[in-house]
């Protein structure tokens, strides 16, 4: 199982019904197989995660945030992990909203070595 505590991670790409990008860093943890993590930057004031790391370090979760239209927002992703070749993780992740849209999306989030 890949373990994900103190691991900073930064959008990349993201489809066009997502609020997150290049400017949200995440800050994720973990106590056995429990993810959790917050996030905030560019239209994302703040924002926490909670999920289940499973075998393969697959990870599956719920996300809420407040957005700077001052709107709470949420949804659940599931995120697969590919590591790189300089051992950073990429997560490609397919997520969907459970509020006013309903509308899916896919992002893709990397780590970082040095916090931003």
């Amino acid at each position: 199982m890949i373990n994900y505590d103190g691991r900073t991670f930064v959008s990349t790409d993201n489809t066009a019904n997502g609020e997150v990008s290049s400017k949200t860093i995440f800050d994720y943890h973990q106590e056995g197989n429990i993810l959790f993590a917050t996030y905030s930057g560019g239209d994302i004031l703040k924002g926490t995660m909670i999920g289940i790391v499973q075998e393969n370090g697959c990870i599956q979760f719920r996300y809420n945030h407040v957005n700077v239209q001052q709107e709470i927002r949420g949804g659940q992703c599931f995120s697969t992990p590919e590591f790189l070749p300089d051992g950073r993780i990429r997560l490609q992740e397919k997520w969907k909203w459970s509020d006013r849209d309903q509308s899916e999306g896919e992002s893709i989030v990397e780590e970082v070595t040095c916090p931003q």
